[in-house]
């Protein structure tokens, strides 16, 4: 009996023999929901570890914690014993990936970022972009710019449409708070506008100290009603049409979301901005300037006049 005591103890504490594919050091356990004990102790056997069926079936039984193993996607990795192999099952620490939707991007480019995604469902793949949002609760909303830029983690054959419900639900609550700190002189009439005017800062930002400048120019710009002129907006409009190159042709050719031939803020976002540049739409620099030009290193120069304008676009730009 104490031999037999003796040998069960040395199993509990004894790392499993791990039958891996080559290139991978962990085994992928998969558990349904519903799954018996012994079933559980049968799929450990058949992800590839080597160790009796029966011992850990009866070592869950014995463990008093068998109905608490909970269904999910496991890593089993190398130095697992019997007893850390319970302890992930019980407490549900499943596998878990993860995917990183950047600052700037585009719903076109989330969406491929998902589809490209390691062990991640695409159910949103196939859907158009109306009955998506329909499904995350935002019927007949864009969606461009509803999903904050972040890194979402997920458990292994998790779906993306779980994934994008997070990040709307991030963008909601940022968006809310951000309306919450909005100056009271403020032109921008509604969260939806900060976030639309958040996008396209986000999109004119070389540096991140620039940010609540150039908050300060569109600003300035939309209170005395003035073009806003940015080239990003007409880039987003352009859409495949634009083929990296911006032409003077582009800005005159009047689409939705051209900033040089229409006023105000475009119909929609351009792209998913991130906290900094929702907070620069709603607090932005006090300022007097109503231009910016780029001075090659990222950063901008920021002009009041025309006049400032122009010889700041003469320097960084012609090089005079």
């Amino acid at each position: 009996m104490l031999l037999f005591l003796g040998a069960a103890l040395w199993w509990l504490h004894e790392p499993l023999t791990l039958q891996t594919q080559p290139g991978n050091a962990v085994l992928d356990l998969e558990i349904e929901p519903g799954t018996s004990a012994k079933g559980v102790a049968e799929a450990t056997v058949a992800s590839g570890a080597k160790t009796q069926t029966s011992w850990l079936y009866l070592w869950f039984r014995l463990s008093g914690e068998s109905r608490l193993i909970r269904a999910g996607s496991y890593e089993i990795s190398p130095g697992t014993t019997p007893r850390t192999l319970l302890r992930m099952l019980v407490r549900g620490e499943e596998a878990l990936k993860s995917v990183t939707l950047p600052e700037g991007w585009n719903f076109n480019q989330v969406m491929m970022a998902l589809k490209t995604a390691e062990q991640l469902r695409p159910d949103a793949q196939a859907m158009s972009p109306e009955a998506l949002m329909a499904i995350l609760g935002k019927p007949g909303v864009h969606p461009e710019g509803r999903f904050f830029p972040d890194t979402y983690t997920y458990a292994k054959g998790s779906s993306d449409l779980a994934v994008l419900k997070r990040a709307a639900r991030a963008m909601d609550k940022r968006l809310d708070a951000a309306w919450a700190l909005r100056r009271p002189d403020t032109p921008l009439n509604s969260p939806e506008d900060a976030l639309i005017l958040a996008s396209i800062i986000e999109k004119e930002t070389g540096k991140p100290f620039d940010r609540a400048a150039i908050g300060g120019v569109f600003t300035n710009r939309l209170r005395i009603r003035m073009l806003l002129q940015t080239d990003p907006t007409v880039i987003y409009g352009m859409g495949s049409q634009f083929d990296g190159n911006l032409r003077r042709r582009d800005l005159q050719t009047d689409t939705p979301y051209n900033t040089y031939t229409r006023a105000g803020l475009p119909p929609t976002p351009i792209a998913m901005p991130g906290r900094a540049a929702l907070l620069a739409a709603v607090q932005p620099a006090q300022t007097d300037a109503l231009y910016f030009v780029s001075r090659g290193d990222g950063s901008s120069q920021f002009s009041a006049t025309l006049d400032e304008h122009n010889r700041a676009v003469n320097k960084y730009i012609r090089g005079r």
